[in-house]
């Protein structure tokens, strides 16, 4: 319909002194991309966990601290010094990982599509120009 309106439009005005010079097509570029999935795996470092011995380190400690002597918070200064050896004495050592996940990527390809079109027409001695779609 939309194009019988104009095709009727522009008849009627090359009817009354309009001529058409030129029906120009446009076309646009359109990138469709296809997704697919892929794993993929990493080696990540990975540090060594001292926390276990630090927490080990600072029970003893805080189990002697409470037994040794009449020292006034013995048990909180023997706790950090045996969280201080535990962590220190600790054997725990870092390393390298193979992690693997699976990641979403996207196949592209372009292609020409129609856009629109644009007459061009003289009218009463003015250039005019319309667009529309087929």
């Amino acid at each position: 319909m939309k194009t019988l309106a104009i095709s009727t439009l522009v008849l009627g005005l090359i009817s009354t002194t309009a001529s058409a010079e030129t029906v120009t097509d446009h076309y646009k570029t359109v990138i469709e991309q296809k997704p697919y999935r892929v794993e993929v795996c990493r080696d990540v470092p990975i540090a060594g966990d001292k926390t276990g011995d630090t927490l080990k380190g600072a029970i003893i400690g805080g189990i002697i601290g409470n037994n040794v002597g009449n020292i006034e918070n013995g048990g909180a200064a023997g706790a950090l010094l045996g969280g201080i050896l535990g962590h220190n004495s600790s054997k725990a050592t870092g390393g390298m990982q193979r992690q693997c996940s699976v990641e979403t990527r996207y196949e592209e390809s372009t292609r020409e599509v129609y856009s629109h079109s644009i007459v061009t027409f003289v009218y009463n001695g003015k250039q005019q120009s319309l667009r529309f779609t087929k």
